[in-house]
């Protein structure tokens, strides 16, 4: 994800963008500004996150503190669904959004910015990318992130980059040996 021209903003920026993003939608219209400030938002939350997991196991991560119930609610609504590769019309289909509303609105009052645009990988052994990324609502992410998290899906993410790691340190060890 590094080297993006999305992610060369700076502070002032940022900081004008978040206090643009407060303001409600209805001031807007179809501001295409707006529409970037969101998607460089989405973009740096991607990013966090996937260094995120890449860093830290993520059989134990806690995204929110309502993680056992959207855990819960989302394998009692979707048991079925396969987390690890997503096929874009389990989120975007008709069909799809019918099954979603229901599951989504519970957490209107439970998780903060339910409804925000996020960004999700369709395949979660793979970083973001314009062909492996999606966009779903907040709720959608926490729901099958929080999934493949307890589920493992994510852990070899996070092998890889523990194994690249260790590698790495003991090329420098050996360096400073000889």
């Amino acid at each position: 994800m590094a080297g993006s021209g999305l992610g060369a903003l700076g502070s002032a920026e940022l900081m004008s963008a978040a206090q643009a993003l407060s303001l409600p939608a209805d001031a807007y219209g179809n501001d295409t500004n707006v529409e970037m400030m969101w998607a460089i938002k989405a973009y740096q939350h991607a990013e966090i996150y996937f260094n995120l997991i890449s860093s830290v196991d993520p059989r134990y991560l806690r995204l929110t503190k309502e993680d056992d119930m959207i855990y819960r609610e989302f394998r009692t609504h979707f048991g079925s669904m396969k987390v690890d590769v997503l096929d874009p019309d389990q989120l975007k289909s008709e069909t799809a959004k019918l099954a979603w509303r229901p599951f989504c609105l519970q957490f209107e009052t439970l998780v903060e910015d339910f409804n925000y645009g996020t960004l999700l990988r369709l395949d979660c052994t793979k970083d973001y990318t314009e062909e492996n990324t999606i966009f779903a609502t907040r709720i959608q992410f926490l729901a099958i992130e929080v999934t493949r998290n307890r589920e493992g899906f994510n852990s070899p993410l996070f092998l890889h980059s523990v194994h690249s790691a260790h590698a790495n340190h003991k090329g420098c060890m050996a360096d400073v040996a000889t």
